[in-house]
């Protein structure tokens, strides 16, 4: 028996559902019964059926007596489905693999005790790092109180993300700005500014139209779009108002009648507090994780996403490098005051360097 090779397959269907489950994990399962695969499943979307429920159901009566592969622990309280484990046990499963334990306080080992006091045999461990990469927002808001944040940029190969005047479009070609739409799919929120706002009018959606169909089983989700906008300056005309999903606007002071007519337009307007230094991140953070924002992608300028990472706050980051040289003039990608050695200097771990189309895409993780 080889469960490295389940435990495997489980993972990769548990990845099909990279864009549609948010807010809750991405989990597959696979059920082995004498060395072979009777039922698969993964989560599809929100409010459907877990990975276990699907699987149980392609395999019928064939899963009494099989092995559960699964990504993550069976679920063992009544949330918007009924507990996994209840389902295992009068399907007659006779072992369950887990690759981790869920996060989720409700859940949190008592999943698979529940199982091995019903005298099944439970496992956990296996492909851990692989299950925990799949789910890292999902993870880090149960446990930390704040989602994983992926800071996007687009730079020139001298380190510029704008020319002094501030034009930006296009730094990078047409495929780079098609794979930032991957992303942004895969992404709770996505982030900016009032000073992107105000400089490039974005959309901030995703456009599904560039994406291959087999990648998406559902592409009608758009993440929300979250602006930090501490005096409300945005105007009413913004191109992001015009586009199907939903908006939230963060600022100092929610009361101000320029909210009350974002209202009426749809548009959600909250006050968080506000330091020297403009909006506070970290009162931010523990708003969005109780939400349910598991990934959070940030596309903004250089002031912003230094303020960012000076806090702390960005855990990855995700940049397009293009042939192109902006010179000394031109915009950096992070404000940092304060740097003076090279002791102060914020290290990142490269984790990933891909050619897309004429670019390169760098992913790292900060430290």
């Amino acid at each position: 028996m080889n469960d490295s090779v389940y435990m495997a397959r489980a993972l990769k269907l548990a990845r099909q559902g990279l864009y549609t489950t948010d807010p809750n994990p991405r989990v597959g399962c696979v059920l082995v019964r004498s060395g072979q695969c009777v039922g698969e499943g993964w989560h599809q979307q929100t409010g459907n059926a877990h990975a276990e429920i699907n699987a149980l159901h392609q395999a019928g009566a064939q899963a009494q007596g099989a092995t559960c592969y699964v990504t993550l622990e069976p679920c063992c309280h009544q949330g918007r489905t009924p507990p996994c484990t209840e389902a295992l046990l009068k399907a007659g499963v006779k072992r369950v693999v887990a690759a981790m334990e869920d996060p989720n306080p409700k859940v949190a080992g008592q999943g698979l005790a529940q199982l091995k006091a019903a005298g099944i045999q439970v496992e956990c461990g296996l492909l851990q790092e692989e299950a925990q990469a799949l789910n890292r927002g999902f993870i880090q808001r149960l446990l930390q109180g704040r989602p994983w944040v992926r800071c996007k940029l687009a730079m020139s190969l001298d380190g510029a993300t704008a020319l002094a005047s501030g034009e930006s479009q296009w730094i990078t070609s047409p495929p780079a700005r098609r794979d930032v739409q991957r992303w942004r799919a895969q992404s709770s929120a996505i982030l900016t500014g009032i000073g992107t706002v105000l400089r490039d009018n974005p959309a901030l959606n995703v456009r599904y139209e560039e994406l291959p169909n087999e990648l998406l089983s559902a592409p009608d989700r758009q993440p929300l779009r979250i602006i930090l906008d501490r005096k409300l300056a945005i105007p009413e005309s913004a191109r992001l108002f015009s586009l199907p999903g939903k908006i939230l606007i963060v600022c100092a002071d929610s009361s101000l009648v320029k909210a009350e007519r974002l209202r009426r337009m749809g548009v959600e307007v909250i006050a968080i507090p506000a330091t020297q230094q403009g909006l506070d991140l970290k009162a931010l953070m523990g708003v969005l994780a109780h939400r349910e924002i598991n990934e959070l992608q940030i596309e903004c300028g250089a002031r912003l996403a230094g303020s960012f990472l000076q806090a702390g706050l960005i855990d990855e980051l995700l940049l397009y490098i293009a042939p192109k040289i902006m010179g000394d003039a031109a915009l950096g990608l992070f404000r940092l005051p304060g740097i003076q050695t090279m002791d102060n200097c914020i290290e990142v771990e490269i984790k990933e360097i891909r050619a897309v189309g004429r670019d390169l895409r760098l992913l790292a993780k900060v430290k």
